[in-house]
């Protein structure tokens, strides 16, 4: 009886654990991390890197999701190798206004990416 009991219980818990929603992340990375890991591999060209993250960024809009520090960052480099100076810009400005703890960097490279 009391075997049964138990048996019952765990049983139970299981399956009302198993039903707890996993907490959401911070922020949206639909497969950030893999668009910088193949720029460094060289397995993608720039244009199709850009598409990747514009892509992104159109669905975390949608979702009303934050994308992950560093994201409009990379983006603007990106933008940079194909010479859209414009976007590089709106791109470093955007990381800063987001994550104003970047915003030496921002400057630093905005700097740089004039010269």
């Amino acid at each position: 009886m009391k075997s049964s009991l138990l048996l019952t219980t765990l049983l139970a818990t299981a399956l009302l654990g198993g039903c707890a929603q996993q907490p959401q992340s911070l922020y949206y990375w639909d497969g950030y991390q893999q668009q910088v890991y193949q720029r460094f591999e060289n397995t993608t060209s720039t244009e199709e890197q850009i598409a990747a993250l514009e892509a992104s960024a159109q669905k975390a809009r949608a979702a009303d999701r934050t994308l992950p520090p560093g994201f409009h960052a990379h983006l603007g480099m990106l933008y940079a190798e194909i010479g859209k100076a414009d976007q590089v810009r709106q791109q470093f400005e955007t990381e800063k206004a987001l994550f104003p703890e970047s915003a030496q960097y921002m400057d630093f490279l905005m700097r740089n990416v004039a010269k």
